[in-house]
């Protein structure tokens, strides 16, 4: 019985250190600092393979601990996938603020809804992507930041585009959204129909541009010769 015990735990170990030289550990390269998360991204079939070789070489060395972080990590990148925030690492609202507000630039902090963060900024320049993930960044440590929204708008703004709220979620490209999280739209004039005056006032600009030239032409033609 003890031999066929060692032989297991053998088996194992030397499992253990195959898996450790295929794949480098997660933190290998510590000069590289903190990056915001992105999720969305397609389930990695590698990654995906070394927790289930994981769990496994744990469950033959009794390590029910490694069993449940390699399950977990594995219902995490799935989770991610789906672009579902996690439940379990909700943002503490009060915390939020206080970091988006150690932000430069930023002007003003306040929670809109549970997912939605409004963030006023002193300049127009400050509107910007860039300031997103600033504020995704100070967030991150809280909690799960796929549960958040970050709209900026500028405390500068002069004209109707100044004027347009910029929003993203923390880890997903514009214009997308968390599972079950909704949009919202904090702009007074809807983006679309400000967008669709700005073209009719074009299209009739460029109408009397060339009634004028019109008139032009007309009143030179009738300009006798001398």
């Amino acid at each position: 019985m003890h031999t066929r015990t060692s032989a297991t735990a053998a088996a194992a170990s030397l499992l253990l250190a195959a898996c450790l030289q295929a794949a480098p550990p997660p933190h290998a390269d510590a000069a590289q600092p903190p990056t915001l998360e992105w999720a969305g991204q397609p389930v990695n079939p590698l990654k995906t393979a070394g927790h289930i070789t994981g769990a496994r070489v744990a469950a033959l060395t009794g390590d029910q601990e490694g069993v449940r972080r390699n399950i977990e990590a594995m219902s995490d990148d799935m989770r991610r996938a789906m672009k579902l925030a996690d439940a379990a690492r909700p943002i503490d609202r009060e915390a939020a603020r206080a970091a988006a507000r150690t932000v430069p630039g930023v002007r003003s902090v306040a929670w809109v809804d549970r997912s939605h963060l409004l963030v006023r900024v002193d300049s127009n320049a400050r509107r910007s992507h860039q300031l997103i993930d600033e504020v995704c960044y100070q967030l991150q440590p809280l909690g799960d930041t796929l549960a958040v929204v970050v709209n900026v708008q500028s405390t500068a703004a002069r004209t109707p585009d100044e004027l347009d709220t910029l929003s993203r979620n923390c880890q997903l490209a514009p214009g997308d959204r968390a599972l079950l999280q909704r949009d919202r739209q904090l702009d007074v004039l809807d983006p679309a129909i400000r967008a669709q005056y700005r073209a009719n006032a074009e299209h009739m600009r460029a109408q009397q541009r060339r009634k004028q030239d019109a008139g032009d032409r007309a009143a030179l033609e009738a300009i006798p010769e001398m």
